[in-house]
């Protein structure tokens, strides 16, 4: 059986840059699945189809292939076999995710894609429902968050570190919004499993957060 490490968690809380450390540290495949989704999001956006309309994202699922593939040891999300990586990090594409992730056939494509690949190798995978949902035998769940204060200090600081003009406060209440949609929807909505470990990392840097998860899959392991 491969080692799979579940990390659940609300937008905003670092769990995509933690994991990438912390899989590069271990050895292990990172999995971006919020990645996944946003390269859902992208075609979505590119071919003008709203994210309310069910039928017409129903439809184009059925034309959208999704992989990831590792190229001089950097993760590529391949959308229909093109490299979207520079193109899925901004804010409506993750708005967009986040509207279109409700939809059952979005959701049940990605997610048999996702047991594929923790079924075939050691996996760190990050998400909002992997230790509920996706990798509910997962060996390792951790819930890692942070208050929307933090979360949104964290985005501002990170837009404005390239430049781009923005408001804080309109970030964190975005956040709120956000953390309101995934906790609510009807299919898989965003939780902590009942044998997750809860991390708050609103007190913690990089280090810091890896280490102790470090710990606690240490002590899993024991």
């Amino acid at each position: 059986m491969k080692n799979n490490i579940a990390i659940d968690g609300p937008a905003g809380a670092g769990k995509s840059t933690i994991a990438k450390k912390l899989a590069a540290d271990l050895g292990y495949v990172y999995v971006d699945t919020g990645a996944m989704y946003r390269a859902f999001a992208y075609y979505f956006l590119s071919n003008g189809i709203a994210s309310d309309d069910e039928a017409a994202i129903a439809k184009a699922c059925e034309n959208v292939d999704i992989s990831i593939a590792y190229v001089n040891g950097e993760q590529q999300v391949l959308l229909n076999g093109e490299n979207v990586n520079g193109v899925i990090r901004n804010e409506e594409v993750g708005n967009m995710a986040s509207a279109t992730s409700i939809y059952p056939v979005v959701r049940t494509k990605l997610v048999e894609l996702q047991r594929k690949l923790a079924e075939k190798q050691d996996v760190i995978m990050d998400g909002r429902d992997i230790g509920t949902v996706v990798l509910p035998n997962a060996n390792v769940k951790i819930y890692l968050t942070a208050s929307s204060a933090v979360r949104a200090k964290r985005r501002y600081d990170e837009l404005t570190a390239k430049g781009v003009e923005c408001d804080i406060n309109e970030i964190e209440k975005d956040i709120i919004d956000r953390d309101h949609r995934d906790m609510n929807r009807e299919v898989s909505p965003l939780k902590q499993a009942e044998d997750a470990v809860l991390l708050d990392s609103s007190d913690l840097d990089i280090n810091g957060v890896v280490e102790r998860m470090k710990e606690i899959i240490r002590e899993a392991g024991k």
